[in-house]
């Protein structure tokens, strides 16, 4: 899969280190990004996809370093598992002790996080130089946007950046796993 020109990665980068909110293909469908650290950009996502802030959000990486203050305070058999599932479509859910914003974890005392073997996804989140929150490009209620034109039709103007590319070739979202117990909570 080509990568788009670099101006545009940089632009899409430069805007989410600026609170933007930028939409592009992951693994399956269309998904919003902004930094994590940002409350008032993942503020803006919670609000156009109409999504309770309790539900917690994904936070998707480049490589297994972006979550090293994390992946530690599993067990080792847990941590193996992890890791040697990345880079690819495979979301965890693991204990947070403190690590992620609230507005990340929601209601939960853990988060969801995921090292994608997508290129453009590693790609922003490394032009970025951070993981970035990753939820599908659609309002509750709706499907995922499987194309750059059904993402803008949900959001229009609400989205600061929609960076070009093509989804992967799965069918499905990723599916999430607990990573203490390995059970499937989407997906199997």
């Amino acid at each position: 899969m080509a990568l788009p020109e670099s101006y545009r990665l940089r632009r899409a980068a430069a805007l989410l280190r600026a609170g933007a909110v930028v939409s592009h293909p992951t693994e399956a469908v269309w998904g919003l990004a902004c930094v994590p650290w940002d409350r008032t950009a993942v503020g803006r996502i919670l609000s156009m996809k109409n999504r309770a802030p309790a539900k917690g959000l994904v936070l998707v990486a480049d490589c297994l370093a972006r979550f090293d203050e994390i992946l530690p305070n599993l067990p080792e058999a847990a941590r193996n598992t992890v890791e040697a599932s990345w880079p690819g479509p495979h979301t965890w859910v693991v204990p947070d002790y403190a690590w992620a914003p609230s507005w990340i974890r929601g209601s939960h005392q853990s988060v969801a996080i995921r090292v994608s073997g997508h290129p453009l996804t590693a790609a922003l989140c490394r032009a970025a130089n951070t993981c970035l929150v990753s939820t599908s490009a659609n309002p509750a209620g709706y499907e995922p946007a499987r194309t750059q034109r059904e993402a803008q039709r949900y959001f229009g103007p609400q989205i600061d950046y929609y960076l070009p590319g093509h989804t992967g070739e799965r069918a499905q979202p990723t599916d999430i796993r607990d990573a203490l117990s390995g059970e499937y909570l989407r997906g199997a």
